[in-house]
């Protein structure tokens, strides 16, 4: 498996308070005893809100982590040519816009974006609340690779997210616990109109999310790709971040190896044609945290 979405947060490293909020340690180690039970073998981090643009956390995360991992870093929008491709051989592989808490120039970040994709073919990886999505989609359509974290956040911007998605932009299948939307009927959705398009992220250690990751949460998306979880759960990611693909091995019996169903692999549909689909029979049931249940 292949998680492209993960935050370290080193305690040796400098961290800034946002919103109020300063998160509690998070370690490599702390990663690594939380996902034993899968077979991980690479992903990205991602830096927060709270690492600003340093990258001393993210370059002593990718060393200890290995080959097989990639740094998603916040940039300052004057960071100098030679400090990008510094940091592509340090293994970053692109830049986060994190405007659900930073905020910032969004043309500046563009500028930023191209320049970046020019030396080292960098994309951007998106955090946004749905409802920005439509405003701001005669910009993000000027970025040549992208991205969008955690599904979009909600069910309002699902229109606008397939429209990114017809047109090649990958999705975060994280973060299920910090999103406002049918999460089944959404990864369908997406994953009917580009099979490549999402992306496995267990979003650990979940900052400010209302729940953290599950392990039923692969179940979740299991049941929405069918016979296309290893996409989900390994080869787009890696496609996507440039990385080679992972030879089979034979399962380790201590790992839970993905499931899989005698299905044919999901063929790619249009958009414009989602809508002539029937709807399916049945949808999930919403997941429910038992600690939330009213008691009586």
């Amino acid at each position: 498996m292949f998680d492209a979405h993960v935050h370290i947060i080193d305690p040796r490293f400098p961290l800034i308070e946002n919103e109020g909020y300063l998160p509690d340690p998070y370690t490599i180690a702390d990663y690594r005893r939380r996902m034993a039970r899968f077979d991980i073998d690479g992903g990205a981090v991602v830096s927060g809100s709270f690492q600003g643009n340093d990258q001393s956390y993210l370059l002593a995360a990718l060393g200890e982590l290995g080959d097989n991992w990639v740094g998603v870093t916040n940039l300052h929008i004057d960071t100098s040519d030679a400090e990008i491709i510094d940091l592509n051989r340090a293994g970053v592989r692109a830049i986060r816009f994190n405007l659900k808490r930073g905020g910032g120039d969004i043309v500046g970040l563009t500028m930023l974006a191209l320049r970046a994709y020019e030396l080292a073919g960098w994309h951007v990886e998106l955090y946004i609340d749905g409802s920005m999505l439509g405003s701001l989609e005669p910009v993000i359509t000027k970025l040549p690779k992208l991205s969008i974290d955690h599904m979009g956040m909600s069910d309002d911007c699902l229109p606008y997210l397939l429209n990114l998605v017809d047109r090649g932009a990958k999705v975060k299948a994280s973060g299920f616990g910090r999103v406002s939307m049918n999460i089944g009927a959404a990864l369908r959705k997406i994953h009917t109109v580009n099979p490549e398009a999402l992306m496995f992220g267990s979003d650990l250690p979940g900052t400010r999310a209302g729940r953290p990751f599950r392990n039923t949460d692969i179940d979740l998306i299991g049941d929405a790709v069918g016979s296309d979880l290893r996409r989900v759960l390994d080869d787009n990611a890696r496609a996507f971040y440039g990385l080679p693909a992972r030879v089979t091995r034979l399962a380790d019996p201590d790992r839970t190896p993905p499931r899989a169903t005698g299905e044919s692999p999901t063929l790619r549909l249009p958009v414009a044609d989602l809508a002539k689909q029937p709807a399916p029979d049945t949808l999930p049931l919403p997941i429910i945290d038992p600690r939330r249940r009213k008691r009586g």
